[in-house]
């Protein structure tokens, strides 16, 4: 059995990741505190600090977690036995705003110190040549769900199942979303499969969905008709504007990853994988959000 050392595993995907592999790899788990020694034949490095919302991380959280420490198992991983090295980036490595569509040939141009951080990762592992016998992958998957996240879906999930009507129907948008099930089956088919070339790769779900869409979705997991407010478009964005600085729930932040359009194409890693995705974009978040209800 071959075994992956593995970083970021309490995290949300690393736990997921491990429960879809169960049984078919061993893994070893990397320790914060010590220097990475790898001998293992798959490096998977998940490890990571997620971007903030509430803009209350320092910088330099970022770059020394996204950046540093990504750099420390890469070159460990240079001179390890292992063959396959997965690690996640971002699309907020490319674009916190995308006017069209987000493809690998987009021009980096982050605005965050998260993407800015997961971009000097890349840069560093690209400047390497990749030595004779190795495959290396940087993933940037968008939006991650599945059961057990926490983060804005679980919010939007509260809001509805108290009945709140949806206050930003006014915002018409098309939003990616990564089903966690369709990473994880990403992950495997790179560590199982020598024919994909390394590289760069967007991991989206197919479809794209409106954040109306998402409340109806919602709304039917609690057996509810939806309820929706179209508050002006201008009136929304004074109050978070307001939001900035006396610290409302909704800020200018929030409010552009609420209502904005973000669409990414997977174009190039379906091409490489030969087949589509296993999980629909909406049974993916059905089940996402049938995991909100509490048994």
């Amino acid at each position: 059995m071959k075994t992956i050392f593995l970083t970021g595993s309490s995290g949300f995907v690393g736990t997921q990741l491990q429960r879809y592999l169960n049984g078919s790899y061993s893994f070893t788990h990397f320790k914060r505190n010590e220097l990475p020694v790898i001998q293992a034949d798959i490096v998977v490095h998940l490890a990571g600090k997620a971007h903030d919302t509430n803009n209350v991380s320092q910088p330099e959280e970022y770059y020394s977690i996204n950046t540093a420490l990504t750099k420390e198992i890469f070159d460990a991983f240079l001179i390890s036995p292992a063959t396959v090295f997965i690690w996640l980036s971002s699309v907020k490595a490319v674009a916190d705003t995308v006017p069209e569509l987000l493809t690998e040939e987009t021009t980096p141009a982050p605005a965050t110190h998260y993407g800015k951080s997961k971009l000097l990762a890349e840069e560093y592992i690209i400047s390497h040549s990749i030595p004779p016998g190795k495959r290396i992958y940087t993933l940037r998957p968008c939006m991650i769900h599945g059961p057990g996240n926490k983060g804005n879906l679980n919010l939007l999930f509260q809001l509805v199942s108290k009945g709140i009507p949806w206050p930003l129907a006014a915002f018409e948008n098309q939003r990616s979303f990564c089903s966690i099930d369709n990473l994880c089956f990403v992950i495997k088919q790179l560590i199982e499969r020598s024919d994909i070339p390394s590289g760069i790769y967007h991991v989206a779900d197919s479809e794209t969905i409106s954040t109306n869409e998402l409340i109806e979705l919602i709304a039917a997991s609690r057996k509810k008709h939806p309820r929706f407010l179209a508050a002006p478009a201008s009136l929304v964005r004074a109050i978070a504007r307001l939001g900035d600085i006396i610290r409302l729930p909704l800020n200018s932040e929030r409010l552009q990853k609420l209502t904005e359009s973000y669409v990414v194409s997977n174009h190039k890693l379906l091409t490489v994988l030969g087949n589509p995705l296993p999980v629909k974009s909406r049974d993916g978040l059905r089940k996402t959000l049938n995991s909100f209800i509490k048994k």
